[in-house]
This record gives C-alpha cells, sequence and structure tokens, in this order.
C-alpha cells in the first residue's frame, strides 16, 4: 500500500533543548540510539514509551522502532537513518497510529542534536515534526473533524511528550558518553 505524505502541511512541531555537562568528544547519539535498551527507553518517558528496538530495512537502512502513547494515540514509529553521526541524527517514519477512530499513518521526523556551547557544556535539542498522510485527513473528516483541529490536538500532545522527554533523553545520551 502507498502512503501519500502530505509534506507541504504540518500537524505538529515540537523542538526541545537541554544544556548538560559531558566530554563533546565522548557524545555519540548513533551510537546511543543503536543500543539503547528497551527499559532505559521507556525510562526516558515513564508511562508513554512502551518499547524500542534496532533493525534494519529491507533495504539495509538501519531503523529504530519505536512504540509509545502521544495523547489518545498508539503510535508505532519505523524511523528510517537519513543521517546519523556522533552529535546529529535525523531519522524520518512513516509511522502507524492508533486512535480512538481507528488505525492511520502520519510522517514523524526525529531529530536529535548535540553542540558544544563551550568546554564541557553543551546543548541538547530533540525535534519532533509530524506531517499527515491523505489516509490520517480522510479519517479526521470522516468522523467530523478538520485538519485545524487534528493539527492543534496533535501540537499539545506531541509538545507536552517532547518536554517531558528530552531532558530524559539528555540524561541519558550523557551517562552513555561518560560510561
Amino acid at each position: 500500500m502507498s502512503v501519500t505524505i502530505l509534506e507541504d502541511l504540518v500537524l505538529s512541531h515540537s523542538a526541545e533543548v537541554v544544556e548538560v555537562q559531558a566530554p563533546f568528544d565522548k557524545v555519540n547519539i548513533e551510537a546511543w540510539l543503536k543500543a539503547l535498551p528497551d527499559k532505559e527507553y521507556q525510562r526516558c518517558a515513564p508511562g508513554d514509551h512502551k518499547a524500542a528496538g534496532y533493525t534494519v530495512d529491507d533495504d539495509g537502512t538501519p531503523m529504530s522502532i519505536n512504540v509509545e502513547m502521544i495523547g489518545t494515540g498508539l503510535v508505532i514509529q519505523h524511523y528510517r537513518y537519513e543521517q546519523a553521526g556522533p552529535h546529529y541524527c535525523r531519522m524520518v517514519s512513516t509511522s502507524d497510529v492508533l486512535t480512538p477512530n481507528g488505525w492511520t499513518n502520519v510522517q514523524v521526523i526525529w531529530e536529535l542534536k548535540m553542540e558544544q556551547i563551550d568546554g564541557d557544556n553543551l546543548r541538547y535539542t530533540n525535534t519532533v515534526t509530524s506531517h499527515p498522510t491523505e489516509e490520517m485527513l480522510k479519517m479526521v473528516a470522516e468522523h467530523g473533524g478538520t485538519f485545524e483541529q487534528a493539527a492543534a490536538a496533535r501540537q499539545e500532545a506531541s509538545g507536552a511528550h517532547n518536554k517531558r522527554e528530552t531532558p530524559l533523553f539528555a540524561a541519558s545520551i550523557v551517562r552513555a558518553a561518560t560510561a
């Protein structure tokens, strides 16, 4: 089944920033993601994060599989690594979402970035952007909603989720860097 992503529409966008202390040259977000234990992922958003794992797509592209609650939706993310390195990773997922109205999908872009401010003073930015699919918009309309209503709900839920998980992701990345 082909999924049409509507990249000109933004369903939600959230960027959270936290400052941390760690040796910049020891930080490796790509390695952290690929070795992130399931229970550690769960600790990074208690109650919301359900499971995480690492695999590859059919073409061999590395993937992170994450299962989490965002608002009222159970989201299964199939993140393909588009760019991966020690200080920046960009992953894109066509995510399956179980909503109160049934299954649909959205595109989610997850960006993780660590910047050196000076010395061991670092800035971690966790950015999550989602775009609707034609299927998702059709489901919203079939249930009497509008894109604007869906986007407002997703923005609120995703923004709150990102605010909770960002400092915990940053702390986990620092623990991995200093282990």
